[in-house]
Order: structure tokens, then C-alpha cells, then sequence
């Protein structure tokens, strides 16, 4: 069986694994206050183009959502987000279960708009009973989104504007962001994503780490206490230097972009030996997830030899379906894949 269900199948980019084995029996400073930890902060303030950025390693995506989220709100206050987020479908309730409503926004290709933003909050403003009800206080979105498709630079700065306009925090989840930032039609990078959110992290699970998420803090209110509410939430590793050491692997030349644009040149391939057979898409995107519209007995068929994602019925005879590119997907294992889709 050939995994391409999801971008994590693998451990973690052999450079590394061997940085792990190298420093491995050093004896450093706890809770990422270690040398690493340090360089993997001053590397991505440098790719940043901000010195006065607090930098912060977690664990894992859903910790990352929790703790950043329930470190800016108030009891009373609740994030939006599109339907389809993460943080809707699949954290387990973990923001609710923290004491915050997620506000879900209608999406058909994972991404929200300021138009949608600024029509919620006015709603709410001018509710006679406001305060009978949860307040949006911030802007959940994801870089690529959960449909793989990627916000652009005009688009973003909307969304800034508006979350400006009405004192709202944006937050952007970027599990998967190497991803969105190599993607062909791209214009965003770290300078305008840190310009324009007030929080943000770069994901290293699904890109080469063996584990861990960089959060990033532009905005003064955000970065007082987080360390606080890291400790308190479980989020503050006692090795935390296992984290700066993946980090400033990933950042020190390059890495980090180079294994990006591997997954998303790889998922382009499958894309046009989809398009080639004559499939159409749930959904458009260049990044690393691809997600066709098959026949029931053509998806039948493929998953004998491959695992992959099934995203439901679009009628009583196709399914669409996510296959999923990484840093890691060895080129053979594509040319298997477009040989088996040839032949349906």
C-alpha cells in the first residue's frame, strides 16, 4: 500500500534526524531557552523582516490553535472561521472546550472573506441583545486552507484592514504553509504575512519536522504572558531544544522551501494526469492536496494499491477524494500512481 492520504505518513527530513543525533547527549537549558532555540527565533525574525516579533515552538497544530486562541480571548468571546477550518471540524471541540464558540462563516473553497468578517461583527454590534451573545474578537483563517487552496496578498490585507477597522485579532494557521508559499500561484511571504497578521505560525510537523509549530506574534497584546499560558496549557516542552534544533535546520539554508516545492511540484504532476483523463476537481488549488472527482468504481479500484482521503459523495456515482503530496513522497511512487489513473 501506497500512503498518500495525508503529509505527515514520515518522520522527519534526514538533516534533521541527524541534528538530533548529533546534539543528542548535549547538555542545554530547558524550555526552549537553549542556543537552538535562539537561532531558529533569529532565523525566522530574519525571513520575517521583523526584529520585534516574539517567536514561540509548540508541539502540534491542535495545541497551537488552543493555546493561541485561548491566550487572546476573553470568556465571552469567540473566533470566526469558515466551516470547513480545522478548529470547526477537526480539533474534537478543542476551542469550545476551552470556553470559546467557534462563529463558522459559509465557504466553498476553505477561505473567508473581509466582506464576511466585517458583515458578522456589524451583526453582532447592532443585535439589540448583543450581549446575550458570543462576541467575535478574532479571525480564524488557514494558509493553505483545508481545501488546499491559498489566500493572496489582496486578500489578506483586506482581512487585516478590516480586523484593524473593528479591533479584531487575525490568526493564521499555517500547518501546512511551506506548502502555500511554494505554490505557483503564490504572492504572499513571511514579510507580508507577519506584517498583516497578528499571529501566525509556520508549520513543521506536515513540513520535514518530526514534530513541532512556530508561532509567531506581531501584535504587543498577544505576546504578554504567552509563555504563561503555554506552561499552563501543556504547551512548554521541558526539551523544547528538540524543537529549536528542527527549526534552525529548517531556516539555516533553505530547507524548509526547497522540501516545500518538492511536494507541491510532485502534486502537480498527479493534477495533470487527473485533468488529462478528463476528472474535474472539488475544488482548484497548486499547492500539495489534490482533490478529484472520481467514479465510485474508479476509486474502488485505486484504493487496492493506494490510501487516500474519501471527502464524500458530489452525486450517486462520484466521490471526491484528497490525495495528498508531502516533502517526503518519493518520485516513484507518483509515477505508480499516474500509471494506475492512466489505465482506468
Amino acid at each position: 500500500m501506497i500512503y498518500f492520504n495525508c503529509d505527515y505518513n514520515e518522520g522527519a527530513h534526514e538533516k534533521i534526524m541527524e541534528a538530533l543525533m548529533r546534539t543528542n547527549m548535549e547538555q542545554s537549558i530547558g524550555y526552549g531557552m537553549d542556543s537552538y532555540s535562539e537561532e531558529a527565533k533569529r532565523l525566522i525574525r530574519k525571513l520575517c523582516g521583523k526584529d520585534d516579533v516574539d517567536v514561540h515552538f509548540l508541539v502540534g497544530g491542535t495545541q497551537t490553535n488552543l493555546i493561541v486562541i485561548t491566550s487572546a480571548l476573553r470568556p465571552h468571546q469567540g473566533v470566526l472561521a469558515a466551516n470547513t477550518a480545522h478548529i470547526n471540524v477537526h480539533e474534537t471541540g478543542a476551542i469550545e472546550g476551552c470556553g470559546h464558540k467557534v462563529l463558522t462563516l459559509p465557504s466553498e473553497d476553505g477561505k473567508i472573506t473581509a466582506e464576511q468578517v466585517e458583515q458578522a461583527f456589524l451583526e453582532h454590534k447592532n443585535e439589540p441583545t448583543a450581549e446575550h451573545m458570543v462576541q467575535p474578537k478574532m479571525v480564524y483563517i488557514s494558509n493553505p486552507t483545508e481545501l488546499g487552496t491559498i489566500y493572496d496578498r489582496d486578500e489578506l490585507k483586506k482581512l487585516h484592514d478590516v480586523c484593524k477597522k473593528y479591533h479584531l485579532f487575525l490568526f493564521m494557521d499555517g500547518a501546512r504553509l511551506g506548502y502555500g508559499l511554494q505554490a505557483k500561484e503564490n504572492t504572499l511571504d513571511l514579510p507580508c504575512i507577519a506584517e498583516n497578521c497578528d499571529v501566525f505560525y509556520i508549520g513543521g510537523t506536515k513540513v520535514g519536522a518530526l514534530f513541532g509549530e512556530a508561532v509567531v506574534i506581531s501584535n504587543d497584546y498577544l505576546k504578554e504572558d504567552f509563555r504563561y499560558i503555554m506552561k499552563q496549557k501543556g504547551g512548554m516542552l521541558a526539551k523544547g531544544r528538540l524543537l529549536g534544533i528542527q527549526f534552525a535546520e529548517l531556516f539555516r539554508d533553505g530547507l524548509y522551501f526547497e522540501i516545500s516545492a518538492h511536494a507541491d511540484r510532485l502534486a502537480e504532476l498527479l493534477r495533470t494526469a487527473f485533468r488529462e483523463k478528463g476528472y474535474t476537481f472539488l475544488v482548484e488549488n497548486t499547492t500539495n492536496q489534490i482533490f478529484p472527482i472520481l467514479p465510485i468504481e474508479h476509486a474502488e479500484i485505486l484504493e487496492k494499491k493506494f490510501l487516500f482521503e474519501n471527502q464524500g459523495k458530489v452525486d450517486e456515482s462520484h466521490i471526491a477524494v484528497r490525495f495528498c503530496t508531502s516533502w517526503a513522497t518519493k518520485e516513484e511512487n507518483v509515477d505508480q500512481l499516474i500509471d494506475a489513473i492512466r489505465q482506468l
